[in-house]
């Protein structure tokens, strides 16, 4: 057992014994001017408590708290919490036929608006930002930062870039200068399509560099005058400019295993993209962290403390606290001998068989874990009797405890049914590997996971 906060025991400790000893050897005021003799005549004997037992029983409930503040934990093992993210690359379209009111209130605000929901619906993703027109700049790398990125996407502008026209290969180099991986590389793309019709050499790059491209059209096939900021219209040859969507954009997505979708004034369309590239993405692991599991106890010496309190406080005579106890007593008993959750001590039992299991001493453990185990059904006991069964090269025997084992949560169950996966493949009898696959699978299921996958694979 050790202590999550032994700075309480330090730092409180000590007070709370100085105080209480102080408290404890003090005489009451009245002994001060009369004898034992004559304090024994004039009290009434009330058969109730001392203020020299209760002061003692507030001791006793001030230590119980103070410990269960200090946080007493048993050590469980370790969790590997791994960090995953399909890294996404967002460029806006800047040109000025993003000057368009055809989408309201113009192409370029209402895809600067989808980007800012998109941040806020993929809170878990790495996301980076480009700028693009005639030429292409890292507008933020790839950040979990959100909040900076938004800042930054609010600032673009189509005077950020003075060059005209669209270059939509440009945007590509970016994007492939920007991830460094030889996995799949994911751009999603704001823009009207530009004036192209052949795009070619974009999705031959694309194919080239592993860069999967997923597009939002802006704009309508009606299409739109462009209004500069002066008010007047862009015009060739004297007659207006009107600026359609180009759905010949389509090809870049469709054709490098995207998606295109034409743009909507709701953010249903940011949504179906998202759950687009999710299903299609590979998302990478990032970071992998072991932490520390613990079994809490703190509740033991709160509730002893609670109870001494209880006592501390009454007025009952002291004959009815004997019969109160003895009864409180004769229930614990009682409970402790029926098929309970948890016993008063049992911290004490699955703290030597975890110290057995990190020290060998798997038979050891997997006796402990197991008669723990039958007597109060606990899921992460049958879980770690499997575990010193599988230690001992027992595999049929802890597939058995696996299974008895009935978790809640989607990461628990994963590891169950993978562990069940790899006592089946050291099993190795007839049809233990078709089993081994079917465990797998049921693990990625419920939780992602790199060593599964491969073992799936193998």
């Amino acid at each position: 057992m050790s202590f999550l906060y032994p700075e309480v025991l330090y730092f409180i400790l000590p007070i709370v014994l100085v105080l209480f000893g102080f408290l404890l050897t003090q005489k009451d005021a009245e002994s001060h001017f009369f004898s034992d003799e004559v304090m024994s005549k004039l009290r009434v004997n009330s058969n109730g408590l001392s203020i020299q037992v209760r002061n003692t029983l507030f001791f006793l409930s001030t230590l119980f708290i103070v410990i269960s503040l200090s946080g007493p934990v048993i050590d469980n093992g370790t969790i590997e919490i791994k960090s995953k993210s399909a890294d996404i690359m967002v460029a806006l379209d800047i040109s000025d036929s993003m000057l368009g009111e055809d989408v309201y209130p113009n192409r370029l605000k209402a895809s600067k608006q989808k980007m800012i929901d998109l941040l806020e619906i993929t809170s878990s993703q790495r996301i980076g930002v480009i700028a693009f027109a005639k030429n292409s700049y890292l507008v933020s790398p790839l950040s979990f930062d959100h909040s900076a990125v938004r800042f930054l996407v609010k600032q673009l502008s189509t005077d950020s870039i003075t060059e005209k026209g669209t270059d939509f290969l440009s945007i590509l180099n970016v994007v492939d200068s920007s991830i460094e991986s030889e996995s799949k590389k994911y751009l999603l793309l704001f823009s009207d399509g530009g004036d192209k019709d052949d795009f070619s050499k974009e999705i031959a790059f694309a194919k080239e560099n592993n860069i999967v491209v997923f597009i939002i059209g802006m704009g309508t096939k009606k299409g739109s005058p462009i209004k500069l900021k002066d008010g007047s219209f862009i015009k060739q040859n004297g007659a207006i400019i009107i600026s359609k969507l180009n759905e010949n954009i389509a090809q870049l997505a469709t054709k490098t295993g995207g998606v295109y979708i034409q743009g909507v004034n709701a953010t249903d369309d940011i949504k179906v993209m998202m759950k687009e590239i999710e299903r299609i993405s590979e998302k990478k692991e990032l970071k992998s962290e072991e932490i520390q599991n613990f079994i809490p106890l703190f509740y033991y010496p709160l509730g002893l403390a609670i109870f001494i309190l209880l006592i501390a406080t009454s007025s009952s005579p002291t004959k009815k606290f004997s019969k109160l106890f003895s009864f409180l007593f004769l229930l614990a008993i009682f409970i402790s001998s029926q098929d309970a959750h948890a016993g008063f001590l049992d911290f004490l039992e699955l703290d030597d068989a975890q110290k057995a299991y990190n020290n060998g001493e798997f038979e050891k453990s997997q006796q402990l874990y197991g008669e723990y185990a039958k007597t109060t059904k606990n899921a992460q006991s049958y879980y770690n009797e499997g575990n010193a069964l599988y230690k001992q090269g027992k595999f049929k025997e802890a597939i058995g405890s696996y299974e008895k084992a009935v978790f809640d949560d989607d990461r628990s169950r994963a590891k169950k049914y993978a562990n069940i996966g790899n006592s089946y493949v050291k099993e190795q009898s007839e049809d233990s590997l078709q089993k081994a696959q079917d465990s797998y699978e049921k693990s990625l299921k419920f939780n992602e996971d790199k060593d599964t996958r491969e073992n799936l694979e193998a």
